[in-house]
């Protein structure tokens, strides 16, 4: 794998595009499954990103007989265009006929990918952290942090599985390290695939803007990585998918929670497909953020 470093560009901008819930399959409605491919390869050229963030449920593996090729036939979007990549496992990733482990080191055989396994000593595959330099390169300026959401919750409990408390130690750790080491915290932003449960008490605080189409399926249990993040004053925003009928961002106690825009053809919702995109700006602690659908149009 390739250790190419993430930076800004000479205009100080540095863009994102997230691909949530693509649910690949094979077999199964196969022109739905070419139908995705072709958008996102279309929102890459359009977009023409510096990362590409694929956020969970990049395949249905329980309704999937090679789920390693049909893995890979997601992953190969990026790959082919030649645009480092990053991904963060969603619930039905590993439901069946394949591990998290074993999707991670399929990831080692492309040297676009930037993602990694993490500490095998805590709850989940890819939690990590990256940071992104200045343009010039010679320093760090923002950080992208990646947490493993999981994917259930003990039958007794019942619903998603919730954030362990060793990955909020973890990501507390690898903040601080991070201040440390910039004498501050840098701008930040979080991905996972299931949202935290603080992105219903956004919906419910009024100051949202987008689409809610569903209930918010987080887990039962607050684990604490959104008062971890509030506390450790470097995350600006967080990105999850899970919930394909909702779109939605909003700002919670100056945190922003935002869903992306499902992808996925070969699933269940009524919203058209895409995308969200994000960029960040060089040494400000904002960032722009929109839609881009599969009929062109932004939002």
């Amino acid at each position: 794998m390739n250790k190419q470093q993430l930076a800004f560009h000479d205009n100080g901008t540095f863009k994102i595009v997230q691909f949530t819930d693509i649910h690949l399959k094979d077999g199964i409605h196969p022109e739905k499954d070419t139908r995705t491919l072709a958008l996102m390869e279309q929102i890459v050229e359009q977009e023409q990103p510096d990362l590409i963030v694929f956020t969970g449920d990049l395949i249905s593996s329980e309704e999937t007989g090679d789920p390693q090729a049909v893995f890979r036939r997601v992953v190969e979007v990026a790959a082919r265009a030649r645009t480092p990549f990053a991904v963060i496992y969603g619930n039905h990733d590993s439901e069946k006929g394949v591990t998290r482990a074993e999707l991670q080191e399929i990831l080692t055989e492309y040297e676009q990918c930037v993602s990694k396994a993490g500490p095998e000593d805590i709850h989940g595959t890819g939690n990590y952290a990256l940071t992104l330099y200045s343009r010039a390169g010679e320093r760090e300026s923002a950080v992208l942090y990646f947490v493993d959401s999981g994917e259930y919750a003990p039958a007794e409990i019942g619903g998603y599985a919730w954030i362990h408390p060793d990955q909020v130690a973890w990501y507390v750790q690898e903040s601080r390290q991070i201040c440390a080491r910039n004498g501050g915290p840098l701008p930040g932003l979080a991905f996972l695939h299931i949202p935290l449960p603080e992105y219903h008490e956004v919906w419910q605080s009024g100051t949202v803007e987008g689409r809610k189409g569903e209930m918010v399926c987080c887990p039962k249990i607050n684990s604490g990585l959104f008062t971890a993040m509030l506390e450790s004053g470097d995350v600006m925003a967080a990105f999850a998918g899970h919930d394909h009928d909702n779109d939605y961002i909003g700002v919670l106690h100056g945190i922003t929670l935002a869903y992306g825009r499902v992808t996925g053809h070969n699933t269940y919702g009524v919203l058209e497909r895409g995308a969200r995109v994000i960029q960040l700006l060089e040494g400000e602690r904002r960032f722009n953020t929109w839609l881009r659908l599969e009929d062109g149009s932004v939002i």
